[in-house]
This record gives C-alpha cells, sequence and structure tokens, in this order.
C-alpha cells in the first residue's frame, strides 16, 4: 500500500508492535541528543544501569541551557557532563557552542534516521525527513542502553500546504496558525506530516521553525519530506553526501487531513501566557514593549536573524526597548559578522549574549516587572522567564524587530508606511559557516574506559524508589487545573535548574509555582500521597524532574482526567501510577485533603485497565493506558530497578 513519509520512517525501524493507532510500537533508535538540563540525570541514569558505552549509532550531549555561572553548581555540571560523554562514548557540545537542534541538524541529522532526544524540542530535526521524537532522560538511558523505544503508535495528521507565504510573514505565523487552530493539546496521539505545493516555498531551516513547536501542539513528532529543499541544506552545510530523498507515494493516505493557503497568512502572536493563546498582531491593540529576545530553537536560522537586521538596519531600536540577541549556534553568528547583519543589529542598539537557550529557559533575560516581553521562543508559560508575574508574546522576527522600532506591539506590514521598510529577504549564503572545533569526538573504548567521572559536591545519586503497594492508602496533596504545564509543577530558570543533579534539594520546588505548601504537606503525609489534576497534565518540556522530585516527595499516584504525552510516559518510568478518570466531573467532586484507597492493585493493573478507587469515601471509576510492559515498571518501582538485571 502506498506510505506517507512517516510511515515509511516507523516502519523502517519497527522492531515490534503493530503500526495501528493506539497500540504500543518498539522502534529502533539511531541517534540520541541530550542537553544539560536534562543529561545529568541520563548520565547518572547509565551509571545506575552500568552500561560501559553507548550502543546508538550516535549520541551527542549538549550544553546550551545552563550557562550562567554564577557559582560552581553549573560549570560543575558541565565538568560531570563532559567526563560522562568521554566514559559512555558519547559527542560532546562544549558550552557556547549553540542549542543542540540547529547544531544537531548542521552536523548530525540525516533523512531516514530515527533521532530521539530529551528535550521535547526534539522534533524540530523533522525538518530533514527524520522521525524525531523528545522524550524523558530514561528514555534516553534506555536507547543508549541498546533498547527499543516504545511510543504509542499515532494518528497521521496530514497538513496539506499550497500557496506561499506573502511579506512579512514568516514560518513562525505557520506553526502559530496550527496553535491559534488548534490549541496546546491538538497534536496529542498524532504526529503532524506536512505535504503539498506550497512546501517549495519553505526552505530546511523555515520547516525546522514549524517543526520545532509540534511540541507545543502536543504531538508526537512533525515530518517532513527529504526533498530538494532538505537537499540544497546537506550542500550548504557541508553534507551533501547524507542526502536521501524521502517523499509520500503517490495516494499516500492520512488519519486525518487539513489545509493551509499559506498566501491568506497574517502576523500572528501568542499572548501571555500560552502558545496556544494567539491572534492576529493586527488585533493586539495598544501595548507597550521594553525588551525583545531574538533566538531560540524556535527560529534559530541564520534567516531569523538577517530578516531582524535587516528591518533594524540604519535605524535605532525604541529608547525604551531592551534588543537581546541569543545567536543559535558559533556557525550562525559567524555568518551574522560575514554578512554584515550582526553590524546592523548592534549598531540599532542590540545586546548581543552568547549561543545559547538563555531566555528561553529562564536563565537570564528576565523582562521587568508589569512589562511585556516580545520573544521568537517556543513557550511563555507562567513565570518560566525568570519573573513571577511575566507578560511574554511569542511572536515572529519580523513582528519583534517591527516592535522594537516603535517600543508597541506592532504589525510589522505597517513599516512601509511608517519607515519607509521594505519587508525583508536576505540572501543566504551558498555555504553555511562550519565550525566543528567545539564538538568533541567520542574517546576510542580502551581510552574511555580509564575515564573517572566528575562529581562535585552538588551532583547526587539517583534515589531508590520502592514498588508501589498493592493496597495503598493515601491523601490528596494538591488538586489542579487544566494544561499543568511541566514548568508548574518543577519550575525552571536560574534559580531551580543550578540543582537539577541534587534530587532532594529540586525537590523542595516541586509545585511551587500552584501551591508553595506542597512540599510541606507531601513531607507531612509521609512515604505516599495522590495529585488530582485536569485535562492535559504534564505538558511541555521533557524534564523528567517534574516527575522525579515528587517523587521523591512521596507522590505515588496522579488522577487526571488526560495527561501529556512525555509527561505520561516519564510516570511510569518512575513507577508513579497515571489513572484518568472515567467521568471527568468527578474530579469536581473531589477535594484536596480527601483520603485515596486503592485495594488489591496489584491484580487489578494486571487484570485490565479499568479500576475502581476510594476518593473521598466514594468509588470512582478511573482507567490507565499503560501496556503489559509499564505496568510492570509501574509495579516494580520504575523502568531502572526492572531493567538494571537485564543489562
Amino acid at each position: 500500500m502506498p506510505k506517507n513519509v512517516a510511515e515509511k520512517l516507523m516502519s523502517s525501524h519497527l522492531v515490534d508492535g503493530e503500526m495501528k493507532p493506539g497500540s504500543e510500537l518498539a522502534l529502533r533508535v539511531d541517534q540520541t541528543l541530550t542537553q544539560d538540563a536534562t543529561g545529568t540525570m541520563v548520565m547518572l541514569e547509565l551509571e545506575a544501569l552500568g552500561l560501559g558505552r553507548v550502543r546508538t549509532d550516535l549520541s551527542v550531549q549538549y550544553v546550551d541551557h545552563n550557562l550562567l555561572q554564577t557559582d560552581e553548581k553549573n560549570p560543575d555540571d558541565h565538568a560531570f557532563l563532559q567526563s560522562a560523554a568521554e566514559r559512555f562514548g558519547l559527542w560532546f557540545s562544549k558550552p557556547g557552542n549553540g542549542v543542540s537542534h540547529p547544531v544537531h541538524q548542521a552536523h548530525f541529522g540525516k533523512p531516514g534516521v530515527v533521532l530521539i532526544g530529551s528535550d521535547s524540542h526534539t522534533c524540530a530535526a523533522g525538518a530533514l525527513g527524520m522521525l524525531a521524537i523528545g522524550v524523558g532522560g530514561l528514555e534516553i538511558a534506555m536507547a543508549m542502553a541498546g533498547q527499543p523505544l516504545y511510543v504509542g503508535a499515532p494518528e497521521i495528521w496530514g497538513v496539506e500546504l499550497s500557496g506561499e507565504l506573502p511579506d512579512w510573514v514568516s514560518a513562525k505565523d505557520v506553526v502559530l496558525e496550527m496553535l491559534r487552530r488548534h490549541g496546546v493539546s491538538g497534536g496529542v496521539g498524532r504526529i503532524i506530516e506536512y505535504h503539498g505545493p506550497g512546501l517549495k516555498h519553505l526552505t530546511a531551516m523555515d520547516r525546522h521553525v514549524i517543526a520545532n513547536m509540534g511540541a507545543e501542539l502536543g504531538a508526537t513528532a512533525t515530518v517532513f519530506p527529504a526533498d530538494d529543499a532538505v537537499e540544497t541544506y546537506l550542500e550548504a552545510v557541508g553534507r551533501g553526501h547524507d542526502f536521501t530523498r524521502i517523499e509520500a507515494d503517490e495516494n499516500a493516505t492520512y488519519d486525518v487531513r487539513e489545509t493551509i493557503d499559506l498566501s491568506t497568512l497574517e502576523p500572528l502572536i501568542a499572548q501571555p501566557s500560552s502558545p496556544g493563546n494567539v491572534i492576529p498582531v493586527s488585533q493586539v491593540g495598544d501595548e507597550d514593549v521594553s525588551q525583545i529576545v531574538l533566538g531560540s530553537s524556535a527560529n534559530p536560522g541564520l534567516r531569523d536573524f538577517a530578516a531582524a537586521a535587516e528591518i533594524l538596519d540604519g535605524q535605532q531600536a525604541d529608547q525604551n526597548v531592551s534588543v537581546d540577541i541569543n545567536p543559535s549556534s558559533r556557525e550562525v553568528l559567524a555568518d551574522m559578522i560575514a554578512g554584515g547583519w550582526l553590524s546592523s543589529l548592534v549598531t540599532a542598539g542590540a545586546r548581543i549574549h552568547q549561543s545559547g537557550c538563555m531566555g528561553c529557559i529562564g536563565m537570564g533575560q528576565a523582562p521587568a516587572t508589569g512589562q511585556n516581553s516580545l520573544r521568537t521562543m517556543p513557550r511563555n508559560f507562567p513565570g518560566r522567564s525568570g519573573t513571577e508575574e511575566d507578560s511574554v508574546w511569542l511572536c515572529s522576527p519580523e513582528t519583534a524587530a517591527a516592535s522594537a522600532l516603535t517600543g508597541r506591539i506592532t504589525d510589522p506590514r505597517t513599516l512601509t508606511e511608517s519607515h519607509g521598510i521594505q519587508a525583508p529577504h536576505p540572501a543566504m549564503p551558498e555555504r553555511y559557516a562550519q565550525v566543528r572545533d567545539m564538538l568533541q569526538a567520542p574517546l576510542p573504548t580502551e581510552e574511555a574506559k580509564r575515564v573517572e567521572l566528575v562529581k562535585g559536591p552538588n551532583i547526587s545519586t539517583l534515589p531508590d524508589f520502592d514498588p508501589i503497594p498493592d493496597h495503598l492508602a493515601a491523601p490528596v496533596v494538591l488538586k489542579v487545573g487544566n494544561d499543568v504545564s511541566t514548568d508548574e509543577i518543577l519550575p525552571a530558570g536560574s534559580r531551580v535548574l543550578p540543582f537539577r543533579s541534587n534530587i532532594p534539594k529540586i525537590a523542595e520546588f516541586a509545585f511551587t509555582r500552584i501551591d508553595a505548601d506542597y512540599p510541606d504537606r507531601a513531607r507531612e503525609a509521609g512515604s505516599a500521597h495522590v495529585v488530582l489534576a485536569g485535562k492535559n497534565y504534564g505538558q511541555g518540556s521533557s524534564r523528567e524532574h517534574a516527575v522525579i522530585a515528587p517523587r521523591f516527595l512521596g507522590l505515588r499516584a496522579v488522577i487526571a482526567v488526560s495527561f501529556a504525552r512525555i509527561h505520561w510516559q516519564n510516570l511510569a518510568n518512575f513507577g508513579v501510577l497515571a489513572l484518568e478518570f472515567d467521568d471527568p466531573s468527578d474530579l469536581e467532586r473531589a477535594e484536596q485533603g480527601d483520603q485515596v484507597e486503592f485495594t488489591g492493585l496489584w491484580d487489578a493493573l494486571r487484570s485490565g485497565s479499568q479500576l475502581t478507587v476510594q476518593i473521598g469515601g466514594r468509588e470512582v471509576a478511573v482507567h490507565h493506558r499503560l501496556s503489559d510492559r509499564q505496568v510492570q515498571m509501574v509495579l516494580a518501582g520504575g523502568r531502572i530497578p526492572l531493567v538494571a538485571q537485564e543489562l
């Protein structure tokens, strides 16, 4: 039968399972990506597993998130990660080399490859005709140990693109249009595959922008074909030999269909404080701006910086606006210099920061209290910027640059009349700069065996988590609503992330954005407690700290209306039972402080998906979506104790 691109990628890597939506697939993994906010846990997991050397074709450890060195914690973690990369046989990308996703695409991305990363925006690599999936760190550790990736077989959502983007509209507006239509959970259980005649007008880096924020839609992955645009890109980064054409067969079908006429799109913006809160920029109204931040994995290409530079060329940013530039890689910085774009930005008043995620993860660049910050980033969850009551908007480089000039949120299409500025169409070089000096290749096996892991005082070992009891009685310590993000479960930012290798310390921040008393109540509850939640619980980051920290405080079960994919998997990986209400109204009847009681839990989990639980003395019907494999993980207390003996 004719296959679409996603089906070709999955079928060529299928180890076990049936490609039927809802069933569990086991996929062979070719490459892994880890970054420093999640990688320290992965390396500790490899140590706990007793692994000698990674068994993937290629694994890379990036340092791109926690670059601020206000004390010894981050540099200690960097040293640990470098030693672990040497010990276990990974490539190592040094601090300041660049954001993992564009650097990986430039140096290691190949059509037809399955890549998984302990970063939810790993899906950006789908721009090259790869199956790229963001997962929890433990999934990465298992893949490095030679195990397949287990994932629910998704629906394939075919989005047909036609037409061509008009002036002042760019790739960021395409994915914002998807979020405007479908919100932050529209892609759950799906792979988004873009196809159609409109693709010929989108470069590989345009596609990276769109694929990156598939994570914000909740999608398992985003896939583009490997076509002429991908071949042109790989030639431009000096790797034309890695090109393989992968396109949908004629008459290929999709489970869900949608169309977007690119020519009808206009500049869009996500209002505070959700990527799904999208409206046209023209409808924003009179809103002043105090900060513009250009960069991140959501707009990492040279074109994105060059477009802003051409808008600002010969101009001066409004005196009340801080224009912050985060070059996404050393290559992009070199090309900005060569093309004269960096000079245009500097003379316009921009501040140039190091190559990394920076403000995207709340590591610096916090906005002023009560002031609007416009960012070309993928997320604007409450407080993620580092300012508690922040007001962060997500937009394209064109909208950001226009707003930098005027000092208020501005539709860039108005600049021609107001400032005499024409729409930017920067010409890209035929060959991009190639900077490989900050990529450290894996050591030979015998040399790697002699490497000792460098552990500073802030790096602890993984806690031992016990099996879930057959009879569980525990209080509801916290009840939350819909779309609770991992940033709200465990905050990011410069105050919290430096403790990412210290579980007892980082646990003190669990849920504090929602309820500052949660850690104390969890400790008072003793060895077990339960959290109740609404729809799409755990959206956002792949950081498994958002499971491990509450689990350290005694979390044994989360009962929700529904879960985000990565967090749901992470819960099972660390032995936390994820259950869903049969009747969502049962959540409304339950209260914080209610006693939850499970009896005969082991047999109930082994015998089927339906369970009955007592909440506040009432019988409540719930169900789970765990596979038999995941049930065994939960019963054992997590995947590490289940797998360690096998290895």
